[in-house]
């Protein structure tokens, strides 16, 4: 199988790469990536010589392009999106152009050339649930523009389907976290800041809650959809690890051996989600279910990046 994957660059997609090619050592895998703040070639340094590798740099904006790659490949894995809250507060922009915009020129090549995509998404496209967990029948309530992008663009993929029968399948996940995360994310964030001394900047109270998962799980439920998945379906990936910010805070200072006089409070986020939850039914009848250990996976990370400073040291 040859795969178009697109923003494998960045921090999923570049976990989700090096996986597959270790996996499938058979398959073929182009890399479209524009190269923004996020997306770094030295996230792939170990396999840029792999002969069943290529980069391309582009924008999936870009339908020349988009359409010049399509006739060479078999299915579109879509992770390439603006996905910080916080910059899209500042500036929606960039995040319609590329989430919404980006995901309609891929849907639209696809259905020219009759290729099947698997659309990557986000837990935050249901909104905040108070209690219980969100199915994937669960309404669309997005409370950012970044997740309000996000939605728009799962509404296009299926509305591709409905339409003109075009295969396409939808992975919602929840946190990531894991090695070669953008340190302006809150894990990576906070281990560099401590690293360097700094205090770690916490959100309002601290009660918000998120389900976090290991990014090499999520790289293999993504994995299983991408092969089993059925059309115009979505899939939720959880690993049912949900913690409340100050307690994740908390536990990567005893990690680190800071106290908690590391912790700043800072003004809460606009229309800051409390609580993510996701149903994970579904994917676990595929066959998938989270293999990693929380603690275990965040001391790992904790030492990639002590160990890997050269790395986050220019990106901050």
């Amino acid at each position: 199988m040859k795969l178009l994957i697109t923003g494998g660059c960045g921090f999923i997609g570049s976990n989700f790469i090096r996986h597959i090619l270790r996996k499938y050592p058979n398959y073929n895998i182009v890399n479209l990536d524009k190269l923004t703040y996020a997306g770094n070639l030295e996230n792939l340094k170990d396999i840029e010589s792999n002969s069943n590798y290529e980069f391309v740099k582009g924008d999936i904006t870009d339908a020349a392009l988009v359409s010049k790659l399509m006739g060479k490949i078999d299915a579109i894995v879509n992770f390439a999106a603006e996905s910080h809250v916080d910059r899209s507060i500042k500036d929606p922009d960039d995040f319609l152009s590329t989430n919404i915009f980006g995901t309609h020129v891929l849907l639209k090549a696809a259905l020219q050339f009759k290729k099947k995509m698997l659309q990557i998404s986000t837990d935050e496209v249901y909104g905040s649930i108070e209690k219980g967990s969100f199915s994937e029948s669960s309404n669309l309530e997005p409370n950012s523009p970044y997740s309000a992008s996000k939605a728009s663009a799962d509404l296009l993929c299926m509305a591709y389907y409905a339409t003109y029968n075009l295969p396409v399948t939808i992975a919602r996940s929840s946190n990531n976290f894991g090695p070669y995360q953008y340190p302006e994310k809150i894990i990576p964030l906070f281990i560099t800041n401590l690293i360097e001394g700094k205090k770690v900047p916490l959100y309002g109270d601290g009660k918000n809650v998120r389900d976090w998962i290991f990014v090499l799980d999520n790289c293999k439920a993504i994995d299983i959809v991408l092969h089993k998945g059925a059309p115009a379906q979505v899939y939720n990936i959880a690993s049912g690890t949900e913690v409340m910010n100050i307690d994740l805070t908390k536990k990567i200072l005893k990690l680190m051996g800071k106290s908690e006089s590391s912790i700043e409070y800072v003004e809460d986020r606009k229309g800051h989600d409390r609580r993510y939850s996701l149903d994970t039914k579904k994917i676990k009848s595929l066959g998938w279910s989270p293999e990693s250990d929380f603690e275990k996976d965040l001391k790992l990370t904790i030492e990639w990046y002590r160990k890997n400073s050269s790395w986050w040291n220019r990106l901050k």
